[in-house]
């Protein structure tokens, strides 16, 4: 079969076309904040939503140093991370923190929720716990993570949980 000159403009119009759309998607998406949409339905014992889309190309600085004091503290390291907790009015916090963390050992957990509270972002996770420390029974519960920008970059500044 014979292509003529329309035929290869046509093709290569529509091509054209398409690579324009992608492009202004993607410059589009790159303009966009981390959480593109939430669902409607809201879990109702917590409030939180059901689901949230994420951007594909937000920055994951934020995740990466959450997910980094989240794996610390589930390994052990709860004093060597909380230590400038200890110096101010968190001391007691930073004490029940540690206890509870090594009573009830973090499993896995699932970023549900970003929020956007400028300087801080604030990482909502669900996350699944031993119930005790003979490491027989598992429940799930919420916990949150707070990070500021500083000079040096994201800093954990607190974090909640329900033990």
């Amino acid at each position: 079969m014979q292509f003529s000159r329309a035929h290869l403009a046509i093709a290569l119009g529509t091509a054209g076309l398409l690579v324009l759309v992608f492009l202004g998607y993607l410059y589009w998406l790159s303009n966009q904040p981390p959480v593109l949409s939430r669902s409607v339905e809201r879990d109702p014992l917590t409030q939180m939503p059901v689901s949230i889309t994420m951007n594909p190309l937000r920055d994951r600085t934020i995740e990466r140093t959450a997910n980094i004091f989240i794996a610390e503290m589930r390994d052990g390291n709860c004093r060597k991370l909380l230590v400038q907790w200890e110096k101010d009015y968190r001391k007691k916090r930073a004490d029940f923190l540690c206890k509870s963390e090594a009573e009830h050992p973090l499993i896995s957990w699932n970023l549900v929720d970003w929020e956007d509270a400028p300087p801080l972002v604030i990482l909502h996770y669900k996350g699944e716990r031993y119930s005790t420390p003979s490491q027989d029974s598992t429940y799930k519960d919420l916990f949150t993570v707070t990070e500021e920008k500083k000079d040096s970059g994201w800093t954990v500044t607190k974090y909640d949980s329900f033990y």
